[in-house]
């Protein structure tokens, strides 16, 4: 599954137009930990979080993850989404919260890899 399909299906507003969203996503991670997505995420991951600061485009760049979703109707100022795009992380945001994002993911087929 691609991140256009996730985008799609889960009705995301992407909030780093012109980034490459056919890239892969080869599973999710859930946490507002950063020190816990360096540890436990895998490259080309889907990261759901509520923290919506600069840090976590340094974190998602780092581990190679595919994007990030905020849940919880959260947005991001301007620097984060300009490091985003930047960096080549794609940034979408979500009315829903975690724990419903997640199960959606989980029902499209996307498991923790």
């Amino acid at each position: 599954m691609n991140l256009q399909e996730i985008v799609n299906r889960l009705s995301l507003e992407v909030k780093t137009p012109g980034l490459d969203l056919t890239r892969e996503v080869t599973g999710g991670y859930v946490s507002d930990l950063l020190s816990d997505v360096m540890g436990n995420s895998s490259g080309g991951n889907i990261w759901i979080t509520l923290q919506i600061h600069l840090n976590i485009v340094a974190v998602a760049s780092l581990k190679g993850l595919a994007g990030i979703i905020l849940v919880n109707n959260r947005r991001p100022d301007e620097d984060t989404l300009k490091r985003a795009v930047a960096e080549n992380i794609p940034v979408m945001t979500s009315a829903l919260p975690t724990f419903e994002l997640v199960g959606r993911l989980y029902a499209l087929g996307l498991r923790c890899r």
